[in-house]
């Protein structure tokens, strides 16, 4: 190959290398260097490379074509950011070597490295990931009304219980030959008529599939829904049915007292109190006498009896569903969660159109009331009120 061809390979080179990627590149100069030694050992062969002064004039231009060649390839990668110095590396910097080159001594060139590695430049895709199986879910409530409460299971959607009312009369010491006291008393038919309680999930079964963590996932997350539901029904009739507070005066902890000795009088032994988390801290950073706020000390009334705070007795719970200021203390014995069904969690894909959709619906649902078979053995109190 003379110099005039060898032009002409150079101009067809930098034709082919404009769009092409490194890889490409690589492989075009490849190709470009096998024939550009043959043809010089070629030309050795002919004498041309130290006899001939057009040839190296020939030469001269061509490696001046190369250096513009190389000028414009570095022009295009300050544009496109994709380095294409394999041209440069062998044409230009290896020119002279090349010419140099005769039976007796070979050539090697080697690619530069364009830059330090990292998996911002030069990773495709994403890293390898480990997977944690179990969902980091939201927890259920601390205290649920069902953990207070016994349960009365029915056939039917009604429970009905007599509650005694009124009574009227006394029982007094009979005087000799009069008549004996008379009393009577009023008796009420209550009932209790329970509803379902429900909801439900429809997901595809690609999703379960692909996320296998549902199956164990989706029943504890639609149980917590359901407990947070009954327990709002049920708190919402016990603070309406139970008795208003009248304090208006005192500290957490004195009112609880006073509550107490309220209930007591009433021949009702207290064995709970509700509180929200806040009015719970209140209670444990009760200040100490003379404390002036700066040192809290339990009060002596106060207790922790099997891990539980107590206050003379009594067991302080922490709920979610009770609101913050409000309270609910009373003998629990006296009201009970009636089950007309029982709590169920199903799963369905013969629902609607879910065989059409490729679905699956998750119902979770229990037919049930709270009974309140003694309003006055409970009382909803609010600690804000004040004279």
């Amino acid at each position: 190959m003379d110099p005039v061809e060898l032009k002409k390979e150079l101009d067809a080179l930098s034709l082919d290398l404009a769009g092409k990627n490194a890889l490409e590149v690589k492989t075009l100069v490849d190709a470009f260097e096998v024939k550009f030694k043959e043809s010089m050992l070629e030309e050795l062969k002919k004498g041309n490379l130290a006899q001939s002064e057009e040839f190296k004039t020939e030469l001269k231009k061509v490696q001046d074509h190369a250096d513009a060649l190389d000028v414009k390839l570095q022009e295009k990668a300050k544009i496109d950011e994709d380095p294409k110095d394999e041209l440069k590396a062998f044409v230009v910097d290896n020119f002279d070597s090349l010419k140099n080159v005769n039976k007796s001594q070979g050539f090697r060139s080697e690619i530069k490295a364009v830059g330090n590695m990292t998996l911002a430049l030069s990773l495709t895709g994403d890293q390898p990931r480990t997977y944690r199986s179990n969902v980091a879910d939201i927890p259920s409530p601390l205290v649920n009304f069902r953990d207070l409460v016994p349960s009365i299971s029915i056939d039917s959607g009604t429970l009905t219980f007599p509650r005694e009312g009124t009574n009227e009369g006394v029982i007094l010491t009979q005087v000799e030959g009069a008549s004996k006291a008379q009393t009577d008393v009023d008796i009420t038919m209550v009932d209790v008529n329970t509803d379902f309680v429900a909801g439900f999930t429809r997901y595809s079964k690609k999703m379960a599939n692909n996320l296998p963590f549902l199956e164990s996932f989706l029943p504890s997350n639609l149980r917590r829904k359901y407990l947070e539901a009954e327990n709002l029904l049920f708190y919402t009739a016990l603070s309406a049915g139970a008795t208003p507070t009248v304090l208006i005066a005192g500290s957490i902890v004195e009112r609880i007292v006073a509550e107490q000795t309220t209930l007591l009088a009433k021949n009702f032994v207290p064995n709970a109190i509700v509180v929200n988390a806040a009015d719970y801290g209140s209670i444990l950073l009760s200040a100490g006498p003379g404390g002036g706020g700066t040192e809290y000390s339990l009060p002596g009334i106060v207790s922790i009896i099997n891990g539980i705070v107590a206050i003379n007795g009594i067991s302080v719970y922490v709920a979610p569903w009770m609101p913050a200021d409000k309270y609910i203390i009373g003998a629990w014995e006296n009201t009970s969660r009636v089950e007309t069904q029982g709590l169920g969690l199903n799963f369905f894909e013969q629902d609607g159109d879910n065989v059409i959709k490729n679905m699956i619906t998750a119902r979770i649902e229990a037919q049930v009331a709270l009974a309140i078979f003694r309003p006055d053995a409970f009382i909803f109190g609010d600690f804000t009120k004040v004279v």
